[in-house]
């Protein structure tokens, strides 16, 4: 039970720490790329409080993804196949589907992978069994 508790704290501190990373990053960075991008396509950008709650769920979803690979893998071998899993995935999905503007790739690929580094390693160092 104790080690329940502990993996519930693990996944609930690296959510945290992925959804306040992805928020500056969007905020600071990127939200204005996105907007206009989706301006250009005639679209509205989403901003619903349904969106950002999707946003905010997929951010713990990451988290549990890098514990439980963390269980399994090294430090770096975590956040290599974290980040390929989560993140480059997503970005050939929207790519794909033509609503990635491709000049945030400078911000998001460096930023998204110290992101899954310091998930991989809050999980690492706070995971009941190492």
């Amino acid at each position: 039970m104790k080690n329940m508790k502990k993996s519930i704290l693990t996944v609930l501190v690296t959510g945290i720490w992925v959804n306040i990373s992805e928020t500056i990053r969007w905020e600071l960075l990127i939200k204005l790329y996105w907007i206009e991008y989706y301006q250009n396509l005639n679209l509205d950008f989403p901003v619903e409080l349904t969106n950002n709650l999707a946003w905010m769920t997929w951010g713990f979803l990451v988290a549990l993804v890098v514990f439980i690979l963390s269980r399994k893998f090294t430090l770096m071998q975590t956040a290599v196949i974290s980040w390929l899993a989560l993140f480059v995935m997503l970005w050939i999905v929207l790519g794909n589907i033509n609503i990635l503007p491709m000049e945030i790739i400078k911000f998001v690929v460096p930023l998204s992978l110290l992101e899954v580094f310091v998930a991989s390693w809050i999980c690492q160092k706070l995971s009941p069994i190492n």
